[in-house]
C-alpha cells in the first residue's frame, strides 16, 4: 500500500537525522507548522523500540522549542494522529489567538479570516538544528 511519507519528504526538509526528518508544512494559514517524521514505515509509537519512542519525544520537544523561539506563538499544539496517513509522525503547530481556527484544532472549520505573519524558514531550520544539537 502506498504511503506518502515513505514516498516523499512530506514537506520542505529542515533537518534530516539518521532515523527521522523535520519538515516545514506548506500551509500559509499556520506559519512555522512542522512535522517530525520517522523514516521507517511504522504505524504506531508502540511499534518503535522503547528507546526510540523516548528519543522521538525528545526530538518533538526540541522542534517545539525551536518553533517557539522563532515564531513566538501564543500556544503550540502537538498531535500524532495518523488516521489518514498511518505512518508515525508528529505535528508541531504554532497557534495564535487570532489565527483562523483558534481555539479549535486546525482541522476544524475556520472561525474567521486571518492573515498570519510569515515565519522565516531558514531561521526555523537553524533553530531546529541548534535545539537538536543541544538535546543530543
Amino acid at each position: 500500500m502506498p504511503c506518502e511519507l515513505c514516498d516523499g519528504d512530506g514537506g520542505a526538509v529542515l533537518f534530516r537525522g539518521e532515523w527521522f526528518r523535520v519538515v516545514a508544512v506548506d500551509d500559509a494559514r499556520f506559519p512555522g507548522f512542522c512535522r517530525v517524521i520517522v523514516t521507517d514505515h511504522v504505524r504506531e509509537m508502540t511499534d518503535l523500540p522503547a528507546e526510540r519512542q523516548l528519543a522521538l519525544l525528545r526530538v518533538v520537544l526540541a522542534v517545539e522549542r525551536a518553533v517557539r523561539a522563532v515564531a513566538n506563538p501564543d500556544k503550540v499544539n502537538l498531535a500524532s494522529l495518523g488516521n489518514v496517513t498511518p505512518h508515525v509522525h508528529w505535528h508541531v503547530i504554532p497557534r495564535w489567538r487570532d489565527d483562523s481556527h483558534f481555539p479549535d484544532p486546525i482541522w476544524a472549520p475556520a472561525r474567521r479570516n486571518a492573515t498570519p505573519a510569515a515565519v522565516d524558514r531558514a531561521a526555523l531550520a537553524d533553530a531546529v538544528r541548534r535545539e537538536l544539537d543541544a538535546s543530543a
